[in-house]
Formats: structure tokens, C-alpha cells, sequence
């Protein structure tokens, strides 16, 4: 019955109708003991069938289907291409069947197109809310210190250069962020083109390795390849960029990392691809945040996180990255055993 299409619908209720008739009909010149012509009795429900058939079919035709036509072909017209002809429906098509499901997948789309929009505005409000506060922060420090030296503080020798030199850093932090902010759009848009081509991986890694060195060593963090590690890779990127993911990584490794522990740099064969893994040993982060982790501004601890410095772009533009050369980034971690930040690349 869900099939059935208006043209069905009325040759059934026509044809049950008919032969009701044709019963009562039979009944009633049993009951009154009367023989009727065989072709009365089969010739008024023959009738009824024809004028009930016609008239019913006008009748849907008018007034019920011709309306949910017009909903139907516009649903359709709405989801169709621009230059796709407009949708020709028949009162032998499964007008109503068609529409329950155009209007039920139209819900349900509608439905997940307010979650999203709905969670992009709440993304845009807390985005614009980061970034005033993180530009408002080095901005305020340097009016401060500026104000400071214009109102006599130049020529006390005691804070001149002091403030100077703080205020030159908050301005560094400043061009710092927009940098990465420009850096992100760019990304976004496949305005900043890649310069895709091989090199060997192995080599590059170490020697960001030893760039970060002296800076582990403060902390009293080694830095190291996991055990088995080959001696090169030849793998296909922009190399700088890759370069920028594995600095970022490792130096987060280092500011969150337990004093005295180690982050290792793992490889992994997957065929087409390879798997890098950073893992360390730090006080790790909480699940509840790992799902944000890559959002633009989002920090665990904000006040520990800018206390550490950085802009806070960091894992975003390595999420971009990874994401431009159509490979992907993952997180894994546990509080107070360690983080696991997990990427791939093609092989060369």
C-alpha cells in the first residue's frame, strides 16, 4: 500500500465500491424474490466504477495532489543544480511516498544545518573574544610601559631601558600572533602555496633535535629517536612546513614535559604512508580537551599557557598543515603519564 500511486489508489476504491454495489445489488432481488437482467446487474456497478473512477481522479488531481505537487517540485527544484530541467511529476507517481521522504531527509538536513550553524557562531564568538583578549594583553603592557617613559621614566636610568626592552617584547609577541593569524588564513584559503617535493625526514628531524637541544636542557629533557629508527626516509612535503609541525611539536613537548623526562620520536611504516609519532612523559591533558585542542587560541591552562609563552596558534597551524598535504594529525594522551601527538606523510 505505500507504494501505490494516486492512479492505483482510485482504481481500488472504485473497483471495492463497484463491487459492493454489485453484492447489495444481488441481495436486494434475492430478497424481493424479482429476477433482474444479468446486464443491470453488472451494468450499474460497470457504471458507477467508470463515473466514480473519472470523478474521484479529478477530484485528487484538484484539490489534494496538484498542492503537494507544488511542494514536491519545489523541494526537488530547491536541491537540484541550477542548470537541471525542472522536475516533471505525474499523478501516476508516488506523489506522497515521495514527499514523506523529501520532507523527512529535508528535516533531517535542516536540523544538522542549524547544529552547525549554531556551533560555527558559538566558534565565532569565542574566536573574536580570544583574539581581542590575546592581542589586548601585549597591547596594555606596552601602553603601560610607553606612558610610563613619556611621563618621565625616559630619563630614569633606572626603568628606561628595562621598560624598553619590555615593551619591545610584548611587540614581538604582537607581530608574532598576526604573523600566525596571516599564516592560518593563508592555509585556509590555499592562498600559501606548498612546495611539495622529497626529502629525507630522518635528517631534518634531527636537526631540529639538535636546534631545541640547549632549550631541553634546561629543562633537563632529553630528546631522542625511539629504538629501530632508520637511518633515512625519504618521504614527499614541504619541507620547511613539515619542519615548522615537528619544532611546534617538540617545543611543546619541552614546555609541558616533566623535568627530567623524555620525548622520543617514533616511525612507523603504513605502506603509502608513514606515521610519526612525539611522545612524552609530561602531566598529559585531560580528554575532556582533547577534542579542541587544535582550535585557534584554545589553551588547557591559560594561565599557564601564557606564562610559557607562545601565541597560542601553534597546534592550529600544524593541524592546517598536515591537513594541506591531504594527510592527517591525532592526538592521544592521560593525565600524569603523557601525550602521543601522531601524524603522516606520503613516502617519496
Amino acid at each position: 500500500m505505500k507504494n501505490l500511486s494516486p492512479k492505483d489508489l482510485v482504481f481500488i476504491v472504485t473497483g471495492t465500491l463497484s463491487f459492493m454495489l454489485l453484492v447489495v445489488l444481488y441481495a436486494l432481488t434475492r430478497l424481493a424474490g424479482t429476477e433482474l437482467p444479468i446486464w443491470v446487474i453488472l451494468g450499474i456497478p460497470a457504471i458507477n466504477f467508470i463515473i466514480g473512477y473519472f470523478l474521484l481522479s479529478a477530484l485528487l488531481e484538484k484539490f489534494i495532489y496538484r498542492r503537494i505537487k507544488v511542494i514536491y517540485k519545489t523541494i526537488n527544484n530547491l536541491k537540484a543544480p541550477k542548470n537541471a530541467q525542472p522536475l516533471a511529476v505525474n499523478i501516476t507517481d508516488d506523489i506522497l511516498g515521495n514527499v514523506e521522504r523529501e520532507v523527512v531527509d529535508w528535516t533531517k538536513r535542516q536540523t544538522q544545518e542549524i547544529e552547525k550553524l549554531k556551533s560555527s557562531d558559538n566558534y565565532r564568538k569565542e574566536f573574536i573574544g580570544d583574539v581581542s583578549h590575546e592581542l589586548k594583553t601585549p597591547i596594555f603592557n606596552m601602553q603601560g610601559y610607553l606612558h610610563t617613559l613619556i611621563d618621565g621614566g625616559l630619563y630614569d636610568e633606572k626603568i628606561n631601558k628595562s621598560y624598553l626592552y619590555k615593551a619591545s617584547l610584548n611587540l614581538d609577541r604582537l607581530g608574532a600572533i598576526v604573523e600566525d593569524l596571516e599564516t592560518i588564513s593563508q592555509l585556509e584559503t590555499n592562498a600559501l602555496m606548498l612546495d611539495i617535493r622529497k626529502f629525507d625526514f630522518i635528517r631534518m628531524a634531527k636537526e631540529v633535535l639538535d636546534s631545541l637541544e640547549m632549550q631541553a636542557d634546561l629543562r633537563d629533557i632529553k630528546l631522542v629517536f625511539k629504538d629501530n629508527t632508520l637511518k633515512t626516509l625519504a618521504v614527499m612535503g614541504d619541507k620547511e612546513r613539515i619542519r615548522q609541525v615537528v619544532t611546534n611539536l617538540l617545543t611543546n613537548s619541552i614546555k609541558y614535559g616533566k623535568a627530567g623526562g623524555t620525548t622520543s620520536v617514533g616511525i612507523y611504516d603504513m605502506h603509502d604512508n608513514i606515521l610519526i609519532e612525539l611522545t612524552d612523559n609530561g602531566i598529559g591533558i585531560a580528554e575532556e580537551h582533547l577534542p579542541r585542542l587544535f582550535e585557534r587560541f584554545y589553551r588547557v591552562d591559560k594561565s599557564r599557557a601564557r606564562d610559557q609563552g607562545g601565541t597560542g596558534l601553534g597546534l592550529a597551524i600544524v593541524k592546517h598543515i598536515i591537513e594541506a598535504h591531504h594527510q592527517t594529525i591525532n592526538v592521544r594522551s592521560t593525565v600524569g603519564v603523557g601525550s602521543t601527538f601522531g601524524f603522516t606523510l606520503k613516502k617519496a
